[in-house]
């Protein structure tokens, strides 16, 4: 199970990090009057958040080969 949710979750974190901007334009660009691009805050946040679960996958794949 912890393999197949951390497969799942590896795509998602790597999205985040290479292209944040994706993530904008799908959840956030609505919001905006002028929805012309992200923030560099929203940039930056959004990629950390990629970084912090491409490794919660990475370590989750490689913890269901262990347990």
């Amino acid at each position: 199970m912890l393999f197949i949710l951390s497969i799942l979750l590896l795509p998602f974190g790597l999205v985040m990090l290479i292209q944040p901007q994706w993530i904008w334009a799908i959840s956030e660009e609505w919001k905006s009057n002028d929805a012309t691009e992200p923030f560099d805050l929203y940039l930056f946040s959004t990629r950390f958040g990629g970084a912090i679960s491409t490794l919660v996958a990475l370590g989750g794949i490689i913890a269901s080969f262990f347990l």
